[in-house]
């Protein structure tokens, strides 16, 4: 009973890892793309926002069904479970926006500014899952 528990433990580390670098890869490439259509005032706040909802999309639709195996239905449900979320989303999004910046101030280019955005991103997601675990999807987690 022991081991099933420990592999089960292990299968959705290993799920949540893989979804967080699919996340993560749709948040920075997002992020990418937005920088290389528009460079004026705000592109790279714009730019984060924006790979931001891109991330926090992909991941819900991954989480709710492979990690938590959430199988609730219904508009009102998942505006709840997803506004949520959300909600715990704005600290670790915080995190993740305050590494980005910081490593993009560290040279006059920003070459380390996906530097920050990753080590940022992984903090995050570590805290996230904690959250989401028990405020979001806890009856099904």
């Amino acid at each position: 009973m022991m081991w099933s528990s420990k592999r089960r433990a292990a299968e959705i580390a290993f799920r949540y890892t893989i979804f967080a670098v699919i996340a993560g890869g749709a948040n920075l490439a997002c992020q990418w793309i937005g920088l290389r259509i528009y460079s004026g005032p705000w592109s790279l706040m714009l730019a984060m926002a924006a790979g931001t909802g891109a991330g926090l999309v992909t991941k819900y639709l991954l989480d709710k069904r492979w990690i938590f195996n959430d199988r609730s239905s219904g508009i009102a449900t998942h505006v709840r479970k997803f506004s949520l979320y959300t909600l715990m989303g704005v600290i670790t999004t915080a995190i993740f926006w305050g590494f980005e910046l910081f490593f993009d101030a560290l040279t006059p280019d920003g070459r380390l500014r996906f530097v920050g955005a990753t080590i940022g991103l992984v903090i995050g997601y570590v805290m996230k899952y904690r959250l989401d675990r028990r405020f979001v999807f806890g009856a099904s987690a």
